[in-house]
Formats: C-alpha cells, sequence, structure tokens
C-alpha cells in the first residue's frame, strides 16, 4: 500500500503534469488516425475523446483513493 503523503504528491503531480501530458498524446492519436484513416463522424469522435477521458482513470484510481479525507496515519487528536 502507499503511504498516505505519497499518494497525496502522486496525485497532484498527475493531475498537473500527467493529464495534460495524455490529452496531448490523446488528440495528437485521434489527429494521427484522422489523418491515416479519414474524418470520423461527429459521434464518432465523440465517443473517441469521453472513452478516452474515462481510460486514464482506471490505472490511477488506486492513487486517488481517499486523498480528499484527512491523514489515517496521522496521530488522533482530542480538538473540538
Amino acid at each position: 500500500m502507499i503511504p498516505y503523503k505519497t499518494r497525496r504528491r502522486l496525485a497532484l503531480f498527475v493531475l498537473v503534469v500527467g493529464l495534460p501530458a495524455y490529452i496531448v498524446v490523446a488528440v495528437s492519436a485521434v489527429a494521427w488516425a484522422e489523418g491515416r484513416w479519414g474524418a470520423m463522424p461527429w459521434w464518432g469522435s465523440v465517443l473517441v475523446y469521453v472513452v478516452l477521458g474515462f481510460l486514464w482513470i482506471a490505472p490511477m484510481k488506486p492513487i486517488f483513493i481517499g486523498v480528499g479525507k484527512p491523514d489515517p496515519d496521522a496521530p488522533q487528536t482530542n480538538d473540538k
């Protein structure tokens, strides 16, 4: 299991660096495919971009689970 602080840093890195890089690669791949095989109908393009939009989530899900919650490894305090 990845420690909480590492997951938070990795999630931030993925969102700030990885996701924009993935978007550039995905758009470039679709443009290359359309250049090679011809343009898709508008609904085909929408479908491809929706699938690619969700595709990056699958391998990153373990990193993002629980990141928005308080650190479970932090010492508990009884401040009210």
